[in-house]
């Protein structure tokens, strides 16, 4: 029952984080920033306070890697950590025999001229 709880409180982790940065806007404005554009506005420019949705971001992170590693060990704990692959039976090789090089002709003597 509490991995399903996690498991719930996870997906909506997921669908919030994704929501809250989407919200955000871009620190750096655009590609112009980057060369030197916008002052103090630049992309290693000084930062200011945190905002609400910074905050938001920081905390809905810290939840979402929360869950992934309680889901990862309850999934190791329940013998989870078997291949995917592990049951299937791989198909055999198929491989043609090589066919044998057709042997070297002899080259033709060269002409003697005559006298």
């Amino acid at each position: 029952m509490l991995i399903i709880l996690v498991t719930i409180v996870h997906v909506i982790v997921c669908f919030f984080l994704i929501i809250v940065v989407l919200l955000q806007s871009g620190k750096a404005g655009d590609i112009s920033a980057a060369f030197g554009g916008q002052g103090s506005q630049a992309a290693f420019g000084p930062r200011g306070a945190a905002t609400t949705l910074s905050r938001a971001t920081t905390i809905s992170a810290v939840l979402f890697m929360l869950t992934s590693v309680t889901l990862s060990i309850n999934a190791i704990k329940q013998g989870g950590s078997k291949s995917v692959l592990q049951g299937v039976k791989s198909a055999p090789a198929k491989t043609q025999p090589v066919a044998p090089a057709p042997a070297p002709t002899p080259a033709p003597a060269p002409a003697t001229p005559q006298k």
